[in-house]
């Protein structure tokens, strides 16, 4: 069966990307800066709105909506892990298998990533509660206002977010919600 990706001109999309054999080094801040810079300069040539984002140790999840008449997610994120694994330090490139190996190739990222489009807007409300709760969901903070590399701070500032949500609380999210 072959996988069919949805694509719909100027939507709004869930995003989960994740390292290769889940090695934990996006967190480094260099690896945060080249990833930030990554996004700068995609989003110059490919331009997209990135309403939410959390970067942890091994994967990440963002939602993006992209301008009327494009559909186009795919190039962004090839060429964001491009971008990114050519900056990175060599010590975070890893052998792939054989069939990869033989091309020379080395891996950062895990080769597909994963993509919900988002229906409505209770859909984007609750995914956008997920990125900024999963911090604490990984057991990295105790609270998502300690989580530093998270559009959580954002959404405080704006007065979307009390800086004390997610604090002293389990959160539950439906099994649709998300992914890891």
């Amino acid at each position: 069966m072959q996988y069919r990706r949805a694509k719909i001109e100027g939507g709004t999309y869930f995003f989960t990307l994740v390292t290769h054999n889940r090695r934990k080094f996006l967190c480094i801040p260099s690896n945060i800066s080249i990833l930030r810079n990554a996004f700068r300069e995609i989003i110059k040539t490919h331009p997209f709105k990135i309403d939410a984002c959390v970067i942890l140790p091994d994967h990440l999840h963002c939602i993006w909506t992209l301008p009327d008449g494009d559909s186009d997610f795919s190039t962004r994120w090839r060429l964001i892990k491009s971008y990114f694994s050519r900056n990175c330090e060599p010590q975070y490139h890893q052998k792939v298998s054989l069939s990869r190996q033989s091309k020379k190739e080395q891996s950062i990222w895990q080769r597909r990533f994963w993509e919900h489009q988002i229906r409505d807007e209770e859909d984007f409300a609750k995914h956008i509660d997920y990125i900024h709760y999963n911090p604490v969901k990984h057991g990295l903070v105790k609270a998502p206002k300690d989580w530093e590399y998270s559009s959580f701070h954002r959404y405080v500032n704006a007065g979307i977010y009390d800086v004390s949500w997610g604090s002293g609380e389990e959160i539950l999210f439906d099994v649709s919600i998300g992914h890891e």
